[in-house]
Formats: structure tokens, C-alpha cells, sequence
């Protein structure tokens, strides 16, 4: 008795959950289509003032128009029953048509469902492909140069016209000017053309000719090449031979203007002059550029930097120790400096966007590893730092020298073993010890 109240129960439970929402549905139609009576009634009421005059005419009036709904409703539901009712005898019939087809071509239903499938199936690769051949275009589009040849070839031509001016003039200055004495403090002339033809692309958006960048090449020149010509005048003596009036010769010292003529020759590097010239959008398509080489090694491929960036290896073929990693501080170091290998060198790059010179790329890496020390320079990173003698990985390295500057000059990252990872050109490991280094070594410095 208890097992056939259980399923009595359960059987009354499960109808009346499964039969609720027809119910609701009933009620909600119910109600709807009395206020749908309600609603019509008291708009003839105001149309009509003599419906509202009678209370029996008012409740008949209501009566009509529910039966009127009611009606609509049941004709609506039939008309939708017969229509439910064709579509699933068309559905079944198509149904039983499909079968019999199958039936009687069994191999053909299968080669068909084959094709089918291969047709959706080289869709999906397709737009798949598209769109992956889009995101290609457009990042080799973006790295590439915009320019014809020709006038690439014509840019790099006429700076080095510039440079073969002015060294014929720097070659015959002694004989085109009349000084007494020279001394001559001259830097080479010389550039790389990717840095230059990198700058033009960064400066003049999308394709340009020669004729457009004439006055760009111009202020490139005039900003790389600081020439400085001082003439410094000294009051000189000489000893003269004269004749008194009695016939007799002496000697007098004679006061002369003596001209000395200082020529100096600075070359800024035309690597160093993008942070001075373009917004931090032009810097990052400056370093796109340099990493890429424009896509276009073949048109210098004497240029150095095509076996930094092309044909190089950045990471220098070197790997930290495992060991070496058990420090949590130097690995944290590590994993963030290592993201940034072979970047480009940038002068005053201090961002993944812009990328970075050797004092962004430090700066940069220790304050997304524990520190916050700001945009620092070499020398403002070595002052923060406590100088040790036996350095451990993790440690700054620093150099003087590297270029002309006061100070510290360069700073690295040592990584244990004699090497540094550091921005060279681009950014990865070096060995210290080689003749370079060992000859602009300053110091070990730990961070705070």
C-alpha cells in the first residue's frame, strides 16, 4: 500500500508539474483576453455614453466581446493545429522519401555525405586560412618599406652625396683657406642606410618619391654632422732687420697677428637622432623597421645590420644555468629581460613600443621584476646601486667609455658565467670577456 501511494503520489506530482505550464498559459489567455474585453468595452463606452447608461447592457456588452476573443482564440489555435499538423506530414513524408532513397543507393548516400563534409570541412579551412593569410599580410605590410626601389636606392644616394661633399671639403680645407696653423678634430663620416632609409619611412607615412623627402634628408645631414670651424688670433712676435740713418742694422721684435684654426667634425650618429625627431608612434615603427630591415636585406647586404637582425643569432646561442634560477630574484629578472631579445637598439627607446637603448632596457626589466626605480641612465643606475667585487647573477654591469659621453656610458644585466644580457644592437647575451669590454669595464653594482 505504501509503495502504490508512492507511485500514485509521484505519478500526480509529476503530472501536475508537467501539466502546469499549459495551465498557466490557459490563465494567462484567460485573463488576457478579458482585459482585451474590458479594454474594447470601455472604449465604445466612451465613444457610446448610452452603453454606460444600463448595468445590464454593460455586463451583456462584456459577455459578446469575451465570446468574440474567445473565438478568435479557438479558430487561431485550430488554424495552427492543421498547420503543425502539414508540415510534420510534409516532414515525414520527405522523411520516408529520404530513406527509400537511401536504401535503394546505399554506396552513393555515403560517397554524398563524404562530399559534404569535405566541402564544410575545406570552408572552414578556408576562412581559417583567409584570415590567418590577412593577419600575415598585414604584420609583413607593416614591417615592410612603402617605397620603390628606386627612389630608396636615390635617398640613400643623395646622403651619401651630402657626406662626399663635405668630406671633399674637409680634404682640401688648408689649400681653400689661408690660416697660419690647423688643427683638425674630425669624427667619420659614415651611416648605415637602413637607419636611414628606417627614419624616412618612420617621418613620411605610406609610399614616398625622392623629390618629398630632399628637405628630410637635408635636416638628417645637417643634424647628424656638427661642424665647428674656430680661428683663434694670437699676437706673435718676429725679429726684424732695419737700418738706422747712420747706415748701421739692428734687429726689432715686430708684433704680428698669428691665426689658429680649430676644425671640429662631430658625427651625433644617425642612429641617435629618431627620439629627438619623432612622436612615440613614429619611434615604434622606427624599431619595426630596424628589426625587419624593412623585409628588404637584399637592397645593402653589406650593411652589418643585416647580420645582426637577418642572418644573426640575438640570443648569442647562450642559456642561463638552471641553477642559477633557484634565486627567485634573478629569475624574475631573467624571464622579463629575456621576453626582449633581439629587439632593436634604440636610442632613448624605453618601452616594448618603442623598443629601448641600454638604460631603458635595465630600467624597464627591474621594475617589472620587485623594483620601482623609474626611467634611469647609466650613470642613474650605477648610483643606485652598491658596487661589489664578486658579482652574482642578477647583478649590473657597467662601462665607461663606450661612446663619448661623461660617466658611465653602458650598463648590462650579469647573468653569472662572464656573460651579460644586455641592449647591444639588438638586445642579447655578451661575453665580457673579450678585448672590448674588458678595456671599458668600470664596475659590479647590486640593486638595493
Amino acid at each position: 500500500m505504501g509503495e502504490s501511494g508512492l507511485r500514485y503520489g509521484s505519478r500526480f506530482v509529476k503530472r501536475k508539474i508537467r501539466e502546469h505550464p499549459a495551465k498557466a498559459v490557459s490563465r494567462a489567455e484567460a485573463k488576457f483576453i478579458k482585459a482585451k474585453a474590458d479594454y474594447h468595452f470601455h472604449t465604445a463606452a466612451q465613444e457610446h455614453p448610452e452603453l454606460a447608461k444600463s448595468a445590464l447592457k454593460r455586463y451583456w456588452q462584456k459577455q459578446r466581446l469575451r465570446k468574440q476573443y474567445q473565438k478568435q482564440a479557438r479558430e487561431a489555435a485550430k488554424h495552427g493545429t492543421k498547420a503543425a499538423g502539414k508540415t510534420a506530414a510534409a516532414t515525414e513524408k520527405l522523411a520516408a522519401k529520404a530513406a527509400g532513397f537511401v536504401k535503394r543507393h546505399p554506396i552513393g548516400s555515403l560517397i554524398a555525405l563524404v562530399c559534404v563534409l569535405l566541402v564544410f570541412m575545406m570552408q572552414s579551412c578556408s576562412s581559417s586560412l583567409v584570415m590567418l593569410g590577412n593577419a600575415g599580410a598585414g604584420a609583413i605590410g607593416a614591417s615592410t618599406y612603402p617605397c620603390e626601389d628606386g627612389d630608396m636606392l636615390g635617398a640613400e644616394a643623395a646622403y651619401c652625396g651630402l657626406e662626399a661633399e663635405l668630406e671633399r671639403y674637409l680634404d682640401t680645407y688648408e689649400a681653400t683657406h689661408d690660416y697660419d696653423e690647423y688643427h683638425f678634430d674630425l669624427d667619420g663620416i659614415e651611416h648605415d642606410p637602413y637607419v636611414l632609409l628606417s627614419i624616412l619611412c618612420s617621418l613620411h607615412e605610406g609610399q614616398w618619391t625622392l623629390p618629398q623627402v630632399e628637405g628630410t634628408l637635408q635636416t638628417l645631414f645637417d643634424r647628424q654632422y656638427i661642424l665647428t670651424e674656430e680661428v683663434v688670433v694670437e699676437v706673435r712676435y718676429r725679429t726684424e732687420t732695419r737700418t738706422d740713418s747712420e747706415g748701421n742694422d739692428y734687429d726689432v721684435e715686430v708684433p704680428y697677428n698669428y691665426y689658429i684654426c680649430y676644425v671640429t667634425l662631430e658625427n651625433a650618429d644617425l642612429s641617435h637622432l629618431p627620439v629627438s625627431l619623432m612622436g612615440e608612434a613614429q619611434l615604434s615603427r622606427y624599431a619595426i623597421y630596424m628589426s625587419t630591415l624593412g623585409n628588404r636585406p637584399d637592397l645593402f647586404p653589406d650593411s652589418p645590420y643585416v647580420n645582426r637582425y637577418i642572418t644573426g643569432q640575438p640570443g648569442g646561442g647562450y642559456e642561463v644555468p638552471p641553477e642559477y634560477l633557484d634565486d627567485e630574484t634573478f629569475a624574475a629578472i631573467l624571464t622579463e629581460a629575456e621576453k626582449y631579445i633581439g629587439y632593436p637598439y634604440v636610442w632613448g627607446g624605453s618601452s616594448p613600443a618603442t623598443s629601448f637603448d641600454c638604460s631603458g632596457f635595465v630600467s624597464w626589466v627591474i621594475n617589472h621584476s620587485g623594483w620601482n626605480v623609474g626611467r634611469l641612465g647609466a650613470q642613474g643606475l650605477y648610483n643606485i646601486c652598491t658596487p661589489v667585487g664578486s658579482p652574482r647573477p642578477g647583478d649590473l654591469v657597467f662601462f665607461k667609455g663606450t661612446y663619448n659621453t661623461p660617466g658611465v656610458s653602458h650598463v648590462g644585466i650579469y647573468v653569472g658565467d662572464g656573460r651579460m644580457l644586455h641592449c647591444g644592437d639588438p638586445i642579447g647575451y655578451a661575453n665580457l670577456n673579450t678585448s672590448y669590454w674588458q678595456s671599458h669595464f668600470y664596475a659590479y653594482g647590486r640593486l638595493p
